[in-house]
């Protein structure tokens, strides 16, 4: 009986496993002991492989812990791991049979603190000016008066009412808003994406390509403002063709796509006085200049004027030019009678001269002929002085007409006139051009009442507000404790499904009140 037992082996009492049920025994140890752990460490290797799930390993200065991301919670993590970064992950602990090791699988990853944050935010500004991207050289002046203004910001804050209200007082401009999230994970793909959605606008199309983009958010605490931090947005930023303008956070709050923005503003409401002139002040300064234009012109044609009369000054005047040869004539004309006397007496001394050799009879007869001779020409004297005096007079008439005035004074007319027409011309341009700029601005400020939302109203619709909010959901209304319905020409109030109604047992519903 003895001799058919078979003696056991040393040991045989110990159960016998495979290795996967050993390997099943240790992850749910291992599960069931770490459920749910929060791990602080330093990021050491992270790999990237096609499949999109993100290998990395958590170390500190004694040992080594390896990490897997799936490819679902990388996608939605709002900070993305880099190596030599200190972080705490939040996760399971888990095995890897495949390799004999254990792993954490990550669900959360944030940085360790503050100061991990800030060395974070170095290292990526110390890269992004290593390319070249904070350079001012790179930077494109902001438009004076742009017509149309991209806002990258939350629709619901309070941001963007600031913005709208402070371009309706300065200049009212078309506005056109890219609803973004303005914190958490989705924050930076998104502001990124509006960005560069923006960017890609074809001018004269559907939708207008804005001339000046806005990027707005409040005020918070870093980690509130750090999808601003990412290099997504700040390289959009840097990529973008349309002048921007960055406006995150209050005045002492910086981020990275404040140094890669084509301009910074302190606040989102200074961004608006940054993008637009003040309208009024425009006016005065145009009404400034034409007054300028005008007292300008005055006294050009002033001073011309005062020139005109200077050298009329210098030029003699046409009596001047005639007193002295006119004086001259006289004196010709008195000493005329004298030297016709002196003239015949030379003649009689010389005839006595000549007739003392002369015989009586001889000279009777010379005398006889001589005063035959002369009485022939005595009657011919005066009207050849006569004619003499005629022609010396035409040849002075003739000297002083060359003399006269007239050419200059015609001269001095025609430059008269052309000087008028010229002023004239000069009134007529600028009374042209300032229609012009008042029209230009007319036709804005009816554009800008044209596309309000009032001329909206008077088509037919209304504006449903629910507990002092602009309701577009029929769940919406549904929940509110009160309605408010705009039409062109009032509001009504109605009472909403989420507050008081009027039921079994209970009060009538109030009625609209329009106001």
């Amino acid at each position: 009986m003895a001799d058919l037992i078979e003696d056991d082996a040393p040991g045989g009492n110990a159960p016998e496993f495979s290795v996967s049920e050993i390997s099943g025994a240790v992850k749910r140890v291992i599960e069931g002991e770490f459920p749910h752990v929060r791990v602080r460490g330093e990021l050491g290797r992270v790999s990237r492989p096609r499949s999109g799930h993100v290998y990395l390993d958590l170390k500190d200065e004694r040992a080594v812990l390896s990490g897997v991301i799936w490819r679902g919670v990388a996608g939605r993590l709002a900070t993305q791991p880099e190596e030599g970064l200190e972080v705490v992950a939040t996760g399971r602990l888990t095995t890897f049979p495949g390799q004999s090791r254990y792993q954490l699988v990550i669900e959360d990853l944030r940085p360790a603190g503050q100061g991990a944050l800030m060395a974070l935010l170095e290292q990526r500004k110390t890269a992004l000016a290593a390319e070249g991207l904070f350079e001012e050289g790179r930077k494109r002046a902001l438009p004076y008066l742009p017509e149309v203004i991209g806002v990258v910001t939350s629709p619901s804050g309070a941001v963007i009412r600031d913005i709208l209200h402070r371009l309706r007082d300065r200049f009212p401009r078309r506005v056109l808003i890219w609803p973004v999230a303005v914190q958490g994970a989705a924050c930076a793909p998104e502001v990124a994406n509006a960005i560069r959605g923006f960017d890609a606008l074809p001018p004269g199309g559907a939708i207008p390509r804005p001339d000046l983009l806005i990027v707005a958010r409040g005020g918070g605490s870093i980690e509130d403002l750090w999808g601003f931090n990412e290099e997504a947005v700040a390289r959009a930023a840097a990529d973008c063709t349309i002048p921007l303008i960055s406006a995150v956070g209050h005045e002492t709050d910086t981020t990275l796509i404040d140094f890669t923005a084509d301009r910074r503003a302190p606040t989102p409401t200074a961004a608006a006085e940054l993008a637009v002139p003040v309208r009024l002040e425009l006016l005065s300064t145009l009404d400034a200049q034409g007054g300028r234009l005008t007292h300008a012109v005055s006294a050009a044609m002033a001073r011309r004027g005062e020139r005109l009369r200077d050298l009329a000054r210098g030029l003699p005047r046409a009596e001047t030019l005639l007193d002295w040869p006119r004086q001259r004539l006289d004196s010709l004309a008195d000493r005329l009678p004298a030297a016709l006397r002196a003239g015949v007496q030379a003649r009689r001394v010389t005839l006595s001269e000549a007739g003392g050799s002369l015989r009586p009879a001889l000279l009777a007869r010379a005398v006889a002929g001589e005063r035959r001779r002369v009485a022939a020409t005595a009657p011919r004297l005066a009207p050849a002085l006569g004619r003499r005096v005629a022609a010396a007079r035409e040849a002075l008439e003739a000297r002083s007409g060359r003399l006269t005035l007239r050419p200059v004074q015609a001269e001095i007319a025609r430059e008269g006139r052309r000087l008028a027409d010229q002023g004239a011309r000069l009134d007529a341009a600028f009374a042209r051009l300032v229609a012009e700029r008042r029209g230009r601005l007319d036709a804005a400020d009816r554009l800008r009442e044209t596309l309000g939302y009032r001329a909206t109203l008077a088509r037919g619709y209304a504006v449903v507000r629910g507990d002092g909010a602009v309701l577009t959901r029929k769940a919406e209304a549904a929940q509110a404790r009160a309605l408010e319905i705009e039409f062109a020409d009032g509001r009504l109030a109605l009472p909403g499904r989420g507050g008081k109604r009027g039921g079994a047992g209970g009060e009538p519903p109030e009625q609209g009140e329009l106001f």
